[in-house]
């Protein structure tokens, strides 16, 4: 029996596309059903909940086809759940999986459920995620790899370094984790991946967007270009042939192959307000909303904060890094007072360096490789250590006295 709070510390791949149908005995998992259909990861899947609980079940299905998962909740042995169960296998289909929930905490009684089928037996009350995760582990391959994290960078407002901030990251992951990361650049038109890696390949995510029935693994690892150990770009053309007016579900297909291929995605999206864009906010993993300090960021970040939360309830906040602060002559909202007025604790403060930036960006070079010492390069190695979840990487500085001190330990040691 899967423990609900192991599932929120991992990611939970989404939900493919299938009919559930739950029958409960208490409004209370109702309740909780029916908001697992408005998560991000249960898009794809149609829900259907009802009352009756196993009785219900029976009765649903005498003439009628079963569907790819079936919920049935039992309040306890009064409810007759192995007598149920066993009627219930004489009409499902194959292929078909059974999910119980229960209020019995009995190894026995699961085991029954076991040897009878059912493919989970979650014990009452189940969070939403767990919920989530259970339907999700029952169509993961046997063996397979676990699903690559996507982390979506998006700026308040146009100019604030939202795209600087992606690509440090990125290869901040790759470099000092040894991920192997993916930087996509969904900025069709006016991407700066490619300038910002000193990379021009032929072909980039265009491809991948114009064509999605000709995507699969082997374009994929094609339109792929490697810019550093463990750090592939798939960048935008940049260029003007075309308008770029994208469909909703435009980057579903590739996400859905990169996350089963890479464990880390950052996913490059441009200040753009479209449907498109939005649901690849919604769908991620990580948010991470990059802001100036200034009245028309903290506006923006305060209306993306309360919608994201609205769209995303059972996950993580986004988080808020705010750039470029400290620039001579502007006035600016303090630091302490933008976390304020979000109610929300600032993830990262990166100061204003027109040089080191500006070097960078004309040298096609990331932050550390300009200056690897210096304080935004610091931050870009604890973003990166946060929104994988590490734990942070704090290098010490060398102590001529440590080798010493090593000795020494040993000798006590013998």
């Amino acid at each position: 029996m899967p423990d609900t709070h192991e599932t929120s510390e991992r990611t939970i791949a989404p939900v493919p596309r299938i009919t559930i149908q739950a029958f409960c005995e208490t409004p209370e998992t109702a309740a909780m059903i029916e908001a697992t259909a408005f998560d991000r990861r249960m898009q794809k899947a149609h829900v259907k909940v009802q009352m009756g609980g196993g009785a219900a079940a029976l009765e649903a299905y005498r003439h009628a086809p079963t569907p790819n998962v079936i919920v049935i909740e039992f309040l306890g042995l009064k409810s007759r759940p192995l007598e149920c169960l066993d009627q219930l296998a004489e009409v499902c289909d194959e292929g078909t999986k059974v999910l119980v929930i229960g209020h019995v905490n009995d190894v026995l009684l699961y085991r029954q459920f076991i040897q009878r089928g059912v493919s989970e037996y979650l014990m009452a009350p189940v969070e939403p995620v767990g919920m989530i995760a259970a339907i999700s582990d029952l169509f993961a391959a046997p063996g397979a790899k676990p699903v690559g994290r996507t982390i979506a960078v998006y700026g308040a407002r146009g100019g604030v370094g939202s795209s600087t901030i992606a690509h440090n990251l990125a290869w901040t992951v790759a470099r000092e984790h040894g991920t192997a990361t993916v930087i996509a650049d969904l900025d069709v038109a006016f991407g700066t991946a490619g300038l910002n890696f000193n990379q021009d390949p032929p072909q980039g995510i265009a491809e991948a967007v114009f064509a999605p029935e000709r995507l699969d693994a082997n374009l994929l690892d094609r339109l792929l270009s490697k810019c550093a150990d463990n750090l592939s770009l798939l960048s935008a053309p940049a260029t003007l042939d075309r308008t770029v007016d994208l469909i909703e579900p435009a980057f579903d297909a590739l996400t859905d192959l990169l996350r089963a291929t890479v464990p880390c995605i950052v996913l490059d999206v441009p200040h753009q307000w479209s449907a498109w864009s939005r649901r690849v906010l919604v769908s991620a993993d990580e948010i991470l909303i990059v802001a100036a300090p200034d009245l028309a960021g903290l506006r923006n970040v305060k209306n993306l904060l309360a919608l994201l939360h609205q769209q995303r309830p059972n996950d993580a906040r986004a988080r808020i890094v705010l750039n470029g602060v400290g620039m001579p002559k502007r006035p600016e909202i303090a630091a302490a007072e933008f976390a304020k007025a979000l109610d929300v604790p600032l993830q990262a403060i990166i100061p204003f360096d027109p040089a080191l930036f500006g070097t960078a960006a004309n040298n096609g070079q990331m932050i550390a490789e300009v200056q690897a010492g210096s304080k935004p390069a610091e931050i870009f190695s604890e973003l990166a250590a946060s929104v994988t979840g590490r734990a942070e990487i704090r290098r010490a500085r060398a102590n001529l006295l440590e080798p010493l001190l090593a000795r020494l330990t040993r000798k006590k040691a013998s």
